[in-house]
């Protein structure tokens, strides 16, 4: 059980992104990030082994940074919090062996993390968060779902990408228009000069009852796209805002089909595309027309951060969840296994 004033340490290290933060009874009270955007840019992609090692190099000093930040000792921790799944096994293992260790040296107890929980509860951190029950919309580079969330911990399924999920889409078409890294920003920042009456894109899978998406026909429409065309600027721009219109139409048509059915009015959104201003503009559209609410994280929550672990592993803690003395990293980790921490 967490112990005295609850301060817990949250350390995220799934990818390429090494966040630490502190969350406490009052809320967040420090965050600090590293990203290695610029070291896998020379690759084009991301490299796990060069992630795991540079994980390796700043997880320590930034957690020397954030304790700094919030102007506290070690000693005043009641928790660690990590993200234990899923990504990339060698990143997951640094922030795991780190965390238990640290929690183990410290006498205080440790919790692993779904990755997607914490981007689901992300939400949270804001100062209006949303109210139980909701939809959620998980978009990011690996994960495209839609879940009803009862309570923290109480997940139900309704959809999610048969292929390609929405992220990986994004970074994969970014690519073959030569856009360069990281693809969902670069692509999303070139749609910005192009022309939307040039190219329609198909929106898959929404003349079809069901929740699930597709996304890979769609990076398969835009590399038949350019081959057809001359690649120049303006052509990069007009294929890049007819997929990303395409994309947004569809994730909101579905997100609008997962409400009217539940008969749910509130929407939250999270997950690295989740700061993808057209998709923003496109979901509070919908949303006006069928009477909803939308909430989002800020930007810097939208990617990958230690904020949203500290969050979801401190709800977890206090409610007497705790890891058993072992250090274990789940690179694959259904969303469904998890369980509310009122059921323990």
């Amino acid at each position: 059980m967490i112990k005295r004033a609850q301060l817990v340490l949250g350390i995220e290290s799934s990818c390429d992104e090494t966040g630490v933060a502190i969350y406490g009874d009052n809320g967040l009270i420090a965050d600090t990030l590293y990203s290695q955007v610029e070291m896998h840019a020379e690759y084009g992609g991301v490299v796990p082994e060069l992630a795991s090692r540079d994980h390796i190099r700043k997880l320590l000093p930034l957690i020397k940074q954030c304790l700094v930040k919030a102007n506290i000792q070690a000693n005043e921790l009641s928790g660690v919090a990590y993200t234990a799944g899923p990504g990339l096994v060698g990143a997951l293992f640094a922030g795991v062996s780190v965390a238990r260790s640290l929690a183990y040296g410290w006498d205080i107890p440790s919790i692993g993390v779904h990755h997607m929980e914490g981007h689901l509860l992300a939400p949270m951190l804001e100062t209006e968060p949303p109210s139980f029950p909701f939809i959620a919309l998980l978009v990011s580079g690996g994960h495209t779902q839609l879940i009803r969330v009862k309570c923290v911990g109480h997940y139900e399924l309704l959809g999610e990408s048969l292929d390609d999920a929405a992220g990986e889409a994004f970074d994969k078409t970014a690519k073959l228009l030569q856009l360069g890294y990281p693809g969902g920003p670069a692509l999303a920042k070139c749609a910005e000069q192009g022309d939307p009456t040039r190219f329609t894109f198909p929106r898959p899978m929404t003349n079809r009852p069901g929740l699930d998406f597709s996304f890979s026909g769609l990076k398969t429409f835009a590399l038949t796209t350019s081959q057809q065309n001359t690649l120049d600027q303006q052509t990069r721009a007009d294929i890049a805002r007819a997929f990303e219109d395409a994309v947004a139409d569809t994730l909101a048509i579905k997100c609008k089909r997962a409400l009217l059915q539940t008969g749910l009015s509130t929407l939250v959104v999270a997950g690295g595309v989740s700061a993808n201003k057209h998709l923003r503009r496109t979901l509070n559209t919908m949303c006006d027309g069928i009477n909803a609410q939308v909430f989002y994280p800020r930007h810097e929550f939208c990617t990958d951060n230690g904020a949203m672990i500290a969050y979801a592993g401190y709800q977890r803690l206090l409610a007497g969840e705790h890891d058993p003395l072992r250090i274990q990293a789940r690179p694959r980790w259904p969303l469904a296994e998890l369980t509310s921490p009122s059921a323990l």
